[in-house]
């Protein structure tokens, strides 16, 4: 187990004090749970910030040892597959609802008291899986070299003074561009629209084939001043105003997807009890309150705190991801947008 860190008790200073979450949830757990352990093993993508706001609070609050295990999330999701019948993991903390969707033999069902608290579309719906972050498609803009022109969302892209300024990585190799491709797709009409096809179309003839070979190579060149768009995604972007770039950010007004980051306890788990309670942890008032603040990560509770530099969801105009027809027919969105990238390329 390559990349295997332990946590100590000892909370970070910004965490002293978070408070307790809900006393448990619902649950069909078989009766491999062990009364009374102290351990909980976790398998985790997420970055060092995010683990950092959650994982040594929750140690301190409960006086339970973290064993953490960090890899990527095919990697994890591939490493439970594996171990399925002797599962190593209490928990999988961090994915996006495709991995967990399409794996959801491999968790224990479990929905948290907090579920209520969270707003409504992020909620755990499934009652295996359980989201506590959310991220959103948004659009990167250099002040200097916009000047004078009015961008609130992807119509405002269709500018000409725009051909050739415009940063985006390519949906057929990047995550955070593909979410981009199916929201614009979902704003401006529908994954089948024609409207929305020939909206792709026209952006991507303005784009002339300057496609960044990874995401953040994206809001890189806005905040360096060599474009003047990223089709980007809230994260890195809020990120980079709290470091003080020159940079704006905007929220489609036809409409933002945010997409969850989420957590679910592994099927057979050992220590079942203290995964429970990792989840209602970490959807927990205090808990989101300190994401919303102290991260660039998004909470999903319901009038959870956020910084100054992340917009309320309440102030943004949201549309609602169709997860399935999007899992269903990834192939065939991405094959689309490869016949009108190839046609824009050959004229």
């Amino acid at each position: 187990m390559k990349n295997k860190f332990v946590y100590s008790v000892i909370c970070a200073s910004a965490l002293v004090g978070l408070a307790a979450c809900g006393n448990g949830g619902t649950s069909n757990s078989s009766d491999t749970a062990s009364s009374g352990s102290d351990t909980l093993v976790i398998y985790s993508p997420n970055s060092e910030g995010l683990i950092n706001a959650t994982i040594p609070a929750f140690e301190e609050r409960y006086g339970i040892k973290v064993d953490l295990i960090q890899a990527g999330t095919g990697e994890l999701f591939k490493k439970l597959e594996s171990e399925k019948n002797a599962p190593v993991a209490d928990v999988v903390f961090g994915g996006s609802y495709t991995q967990y969707s399409e794996n959801q033999h491999l968790f224990e069902e479990y929905v948290s008291d907090e579920n209520d608290n969270i707003e409504e579309n992020y909620q755990n719906q499934t009652g295996f899986y359980t989201p506590y972050t959310i991220d959103g498609s948004v659009l990167i803009v250099n002040p200097d070299l916009t000047e004078g022109m009015t961008i609130e969302g992807y119509s405002d892209l269709l500018n000409d003074d725009l051909a050739g300024k415009i940063a985006t990585a390519d949906p057929a190799n990047s995550s955070s561009a593909f979410a981009q491709l199916t929201n614009m797709l979902q704003a401006q009409g529908g994954y089948e629209s024609q409207e929305a096809w020939n909206y792709v179309e026209d952006l991507f003839t303005l784009i002339d084939g300057k496609i960044s070979s990874s995401s953040s190579n994206v809001y890189k060149a806005v905040a360096d001043g060599e474009m003047a768009v990223g089709l980007s995604y809230e994260d890195p972007t809020v990120k980079l105003l709290n470091d003080g770039a020159n940079v704006e950010i905007v929220y489609p007004k036809e409409g933002t997807v945010f997409l969850p980051a989420s957590a679910a306890i592994i099927k057979n788990a050992k220590n079942i009890e203290n995964a429970q309670k990792f989840i209602d942890f970490i959807i927990s008032e205090d808990v989101q309150n300190t994401l919303g603040t102290t991260t660039t990560n998004r909470p999903v509770r319901k009038n959870a705190q956020t910084s100054d530099n992340m917009k309320p969801l309440k102030e943004i105009n949201t549309i609602v991801e169709d997860y399935d027809y999007v899992i269903e027919n990834k192939d065939e969105i991405v094959n689309k947008y490869n016949e009108i990238y190839v046609g824009i390329q050959s004229k």
